[in-house]
């Protein structure tokens, strides 16, 4: 079955799986996806992600997910970059999330990464997704 949304289907996931105290996740893997796992693994939202193959032989990612006494560490993830509608900022107009607390995380010429990586290596790129 194609998929319209692959990482917008991830970041649910991650939530559904959240909302049900799961302690892992398995999505199907990609290089967009491990990508953006990375910074979210890098700004301490989730504990990790491991490569795995499912039971027809698919390549599967195995999200550990973060929890702090009992509650998800991820309190809020949206998708702001969808198929639909791509937005772009420069380096100037990468959004805040609630004033630095939480992360926006970039597709840019040098790779995923964070907002704040993207402002101190002064580029812009497409807005993925924002994490609080």
């Amino acid at each position: 079955m194609s998929m319209n949304d692959p990482l917008g289907d991830m970041l649910t996931r991650i939530r559904n799986a959240q909302m049900r105290g799961k302690s892992t996740v398995r999505t199907p893997a990609s290089k967009l996806r491990a990508w953006v796992l990375d910074v979210l693994a890098t700004e301490g939202y989730i504990r990790g992600y491991e490569a795995t193959t499912s039971a027809d032989g698919m390549p599967e990612i195995e999200i550990s997910l973060k929890y702090f006494e009992g509650t998800p560490v991820i309190r809020e993830l949206k998708r702001v970059s969808k198929p639909g509608r791509r937005v772009y900022a420069s380096v100037k107009e990468i959004p805040q999330v609630r004033n630095g607390l939480g992360v926006s995380i970039v597709s840019t010429p040098k790779g995923v990464m964070s907002d704040a990586a993207a402002r101190s290596a002064n580029v812009g790129g497409e807005v993925l997704c924002t994490v609080f």
